[in-house]
């Protein structure tokens, strides 16, 4: 399955990849596509991580997650030392979007990408072994999922380059008006 098949066969997809990568034009290209755009919230909730991402995915219609608990899963024991989300939590996700027909998008870049807004596969700050270790974390979380959802392996320079935001122009009222008279 490709992008494109994904986009016309699923009601679902979330779109999910290491910290750093473009997603934007991806995410246009579903908004136009007529999959409604939903972000969860930056914080899990502290007693039930999942009740956030349930609450997304009972919403009617073309569905696009950006972001969802597998980044949990893979920085938070690399961070941290442990997720906050446990395996079967991220399983039952797995189904939960499967049941809505739908599919995960895995974003990657090569190391070599602009499109990433980073240099390289490096993220600032990171050192290149622990940049190895989110990736084969990625990997493996996206290799378990797999087993339960559709998941599309998404090169960002397939995607096409970043929408840029549109010309901003003056209102026409102010055209001829060169003073304001109030009286």
């Amino acid at each position: 399955m490709n992008v494109q098949q994904a986009i016309v066969g699923c009601r679902t997809l979330v779109v999910e990849g290491r910290d750093g990568i473009a997603r934007n034009a991806l995410l246009a290209e579903l908004a136009r596509q007529g999959f409604l755009i939903r972000r969860p919230p930056e914080d899990l909730h502290h007693v039930d991580p999942t009740q956030p991402y349930r609450e997304l995915l009972a919403a009617p219609g073309l569905l696009a997650v950006d972001g969802s608990m597998i980044r949990e899963l893979v920085y938070g024991p690399l961070r941290r030392g442990r997720s906050r989300v446990t395996w079967i939590q991220a399983l039952d996700f797995a189904e939960a979007v499967a049941e809505r027909d739908g599919a995960i998008l895995h974003l990657v870049a090569p190391a070599s990408a602009p499109e990433c807004g980073l240099p390289g596969r490096v993220a600032p700050g990171v050192a290149e072994a622990a940049a190895v270790e989110e990736i084969t974390a990625y990997e493996r979380a996206f290799r378990t999922l797999a087993q339960h959802v559709p998941v599309v392996t998404v090169d960002i320079r397939e995607v096409g380059h970043p929408i840029r935001a549109p010309v901003l122009r003056r209102s026409q009222r102010w055209l001829k008006a060169r003073k304001l008279t109030v009286g």
